[in-house]
């Protein structure tokens, strides 16, 4: 297995998946976490669904003075570019990377980013978990999340994928 990957999760504002409010990047290297980024993103006219701000609690108040991604890709860009990456939930996570810099007029191609990334969900439903919502497979696991906030559901992400060979190991004695 990979134990040197970055994993990412997003929180979006509305249904358009251009619409990041926050992200949570974490870096791992042999098996450590060795980096950590989070941050609000001011979506484009800082505009919100009430539906998506009740899932994570982010409003326009809190993300009226954030960077937009535009401005927050300088920081954002060496941490993902040419990584190994994962995600709880790949193709959406994959597709809001994708389409917010479509959005911004940023080349997605130039992150070198493999076509699929490693999903955890997909990897634990093929180990025969049931169900396999992030805070499901965390409960099960036994890592600590706050759902719905970006850096703790990449880091609950990089711990399930950390945690894959116990997994296969609960799934024979279970």
């Amino acid at each position: 297995m990979i134990k040197t990957f970055t994993a990412i999760d997003f929180e979006l504002a509305t249904a358009k998946y251009s619409s990041v409010c926050a992200v949570g990047i974490v870096d791992v290297v042999d098996g450590e976490i060795v980096k950590e980024f989070y941050s609000l993103v001011q979506p484009p006219q800082n505009k919100y669904m009430w539906q998506t701000s009740r899932v994570h609690g982010i409003k326009p108040k809190h993300t009226a003075a954030a960077p937009t991604f535009l401005e927050l890709f300088p920081t954002i860009q060496p941490l993902i570019q040419g990584k190994h990456m994962v995600a709880h939930d790949e193709l959406l996570d994959r597709s809001v990377l994708r389409e917010t810099m479509q959005y911004y007029r940023l080349s997605y191609t130039e992150l070198g980013l493999a076509p699929v990334w490693d999903c955890t969900s997909k990897i634990y439903r093929s180990l025969g978990f049931e169900r396999t919502k992030l805070s499901i497979c965390c409960e099960l696991m036994g890592v600590e999340l706050n759902h719905h906030d970006a850096l703790s559901d990449a880091r609950a992400t990089a711990e399930l994928y950390l945690k894959i060979e116990d997994a296969i190991q609960l799934k024979k004695l279970g």
